[in-house]
Order: structure tokens, then sequence, then C-alpha cells
């Protein structure tokens, strides 16, 4: 299993299954190291990472459906990372794609991150 260089297991767990941020993929991990040592300091306050289907929904995740798989945060391939500010969020993106992301969703208060490998490349914006 990874040991995170930048990160405790408990910022990635749902609030309603303790220990679940151990659920995170470890290459999605790695990768998110690694964007952090690209990001000139600027930190990675995870605001969530693994969801059980409980929390997704609560939340309003996108739920599991026969055509879909859902949100990539039940699997341990995603998380969304506090971000306030232009500058902050450019070194963010920026260090996410030298890490080698290319899902990235950018929403006013937070970025969304995942490598789902079931799932094509995209940037998007919430609204």
């Amino acid at each position: 299993m990874y040991k995170p260089k930048y990160f405790k297991y408990e910022e990635f767990e749902s609030d309603d299954l303790p220990g679940s941020g151990r659920n995170m993929d470890s290459t999605f991990l790695q990768m998110l190291d690694n964007a952090r040592e690209h990001s000139e300091g600027t930190p990675f306050i995870i605001t969530s990472g693994y969801r059980t289907e409980q929390k997704n929904t609560a939340v309003g995740g996108k739920e599991k459906t026969a055509s879909s798989k859902g949100s990539s945060h039940l699997y341990g391939y995603a998380a969304d990372i506090a971000c306030m500010d232009s500058s902050n969020r450019q070194k963010i993106i920026t260090a996410l794609i030298k890490a080698g992301f290319t899902r990235i969703g950018i929403a006013k208060s937070f970025i969304h991150v995942d490598n789902d490998p079931d799932k094509p490349a995209a940037f998007w914006l919430y609204s």
C-alpha cells in the first residue's frame, strides 16, 4: 500500500465511514503527491476524497446506474481540493497537469481531480 508523502489517509475519509481514506487508489495518491511536489508550496486542502454511496448521494454526487459507473469518489479515484483564488487555482491546476491528470473539474471554491480509468480525459466547469 502506498504511503502518501504530503497527505494523511484521514484527509480522504468519508465522514460516515472511519478508516475509509485507505480505500483511495494507490496510483491516484502517488499522482496527487507528485502534483503537490510541483505546486510551488501551494497547499492542497482535501475537502472530499473517498465517499460511501450514502455520502455521495447526500452531497449530490453522480449516482451509479445500469449505464453509468457513477462518481469516481466511490472508487477512491477522486478528490476535491479547496481553492478560493485564481493564483492558487492556476498553481494547483498546472501541478495536476504536470503530474499526469487528465480529468479536472473547476468550481468557484474547489478543484475536482480524478484518474478514473473508466472515464475519458476531460476538463469541465461547475456552475
